[in-house]
This record gives C-alpha cells, structure tokens and sequence, in this order.
C-alpha cells in the first residue's frame, strides 16, 4: 500500500465521520437532500462515480490520476448524469408498479407496497422496476458516459472540452463494442445491476439516490477496468 492510499483513506474517514458522530450534520444532510433532491444527486455522483473511476485507475496502473485523465470534467458530467439517473429512478419507481397494477390481478396493492414495510410484493416491485430500468434507461445511460468519457480524453482532460461539440458520430464509431456488449450489457448488467437495483427500490426512497449513487462507485470501478479497449486509452488522444 502506497502512501497514497493511506491519504485517501484518511480523506475519506475525515469526510464520513462527522455524519457518524454530530447527529446535527446527519439530519442537516437529511433536510438538504429533502430540499434539494437534484443538487444531492448531481453531488453524489459527481464525487462518489468519478472516485470509482479514479480506484479503476488505480487498479490498473498504480496511480489514481495521470496528466489528461480530466477529474474535474469527469465529475461535472457525472453530475449531471447523476440527475438523469435520479429523474430516471423517479419515473421508473412510480410507472412500473402502477403498470403492473393496472394490467395483471396478481399484482393487486403493488404500488401500496413500494411505500410499506419488506415484503414479498415489494421485493417483486423492486425486481421488476429494475429489470424495467437497466433494459431500456441504463444501455443508453451506459454508451453515453462512454462517449462523454472518450471526449474527455480525446482532449487531454481539460475541463474546456465540456464547452465543445460533443462528436457522437465520430466517437461512437470508434467505441470498442465487444466489450460495451460483451461485458457492460452482456454481463454487468444482469449479474450485477438487476440485483443491485433491485436492493436499491426495496430502501426507503431517502435512501435510493444515495445507495445508486455507491454502486456508481463499482459503476466507475466496472467502466475504468472494462474499459481498456482503444476509445478509452490515454494513447489514443
């Protein structure tokens, strides 16, 4: 362990302690977060997404950083994402137990449940609010970042990239599709999103935003190791 590590784990402890120790700060993030669902979510992805990509990093070469990484475009577009992903969560939360209500006798009192206490109709909700969003919402929600995130690297990190035109057409011709099909959709998506997701719609809705926004970490972590092919190497700016 570098001592770099160490800093970064003292960083992290010295950030997360106060809401474990002073009641005041855990419920003033309650009130803000109740107040402001969007600013929250655009914070917690922005730091906790962009810092799975920096362990990704991390893990693949030994540092958490290099000259063109670009952290700080990195983490305003994962904000940004962080706010699709919270409307996203909203619209699929609410519209999925009403169409399995509307449509099938089995599902009778589902949406009731999504606001009660654990059960098994809740634990069938929250399966199939999942199954509903990492199908439709998170491939294209996927191949975006994809595409923000090789424009970030195609020019060198610099936070002035955000600014420019973004070039799908040339970027997405570039991607390496084996692996955002093989590995992103093929496999993190069913064996990890679906159940991880589900977790997360079985939580209080307080709750959902922040939990999503942990498995950004891992989502940063899966993205920054799958992503080795040539649209997201720093030799190909």
């Amino acid at each position: 362990m570098k001592k770099t590590d160490l800093s970064v784990i003292a960083i992290t402890i010295l950030i997360l302690l106060p809401f474990f120790i002073f009641e005041q700060a855990y419920h003033g993030y309650e009130a803000f977060n109740a107040a402001h669902p969007f600013i929250m979510a655009f914070l917690k992805f922005g730091i906790l997404a962009t810092f799975g990509e920096m362990l990704g990093l991390r893990i693949k070469t030994g540092s958490y950083n290099y000259k063109g990484f670009g952290i700080v475009p990195r983490a305003i577009v994962w904000g940004c994402l962080g706010m699709w992903i919270a409307a996203a969560m909203g619209i699929f939360s609410k519209g999925v137990p009403a169409f399995l209500e509307a449509r099938f006798d089995f599902f009778a009192g589902i949406t009731a449940a999504m606001n009660s206490s654990f059960s098994g109709l809740k634990l069938c909700g929250a399966f199939f609010i999942s199954v509903m969003m990492n199908t439709s919402f998170a491939p294209v929600f996927m191949t975006l970042h994809k595409i923000t995130d090789t424009h970030i690297l195609n020019n060198g990190g610099k936070a002035s990239c955000l600014l420019k035109p973004l070039p799908v057409r040339k970027i997405i011709a570039s991607l390496n599709w084996d692996v955002q099909w093989n590995f992103v959709f093929k496999k993190s998506i069913p064996l990890f999103w679906i159940p991880a997701h589900t977790v997360t719609f079985i939580l209080p809705p307080n709750m959902q935003v922040l939990f999503a926004a942990l498995c950004g970490v891992a989502l940063g972590l899966i993205l920054s190791i799958a992503g080795k092919g040539k649209s997201q190497s720093p030799k190909t700016v």
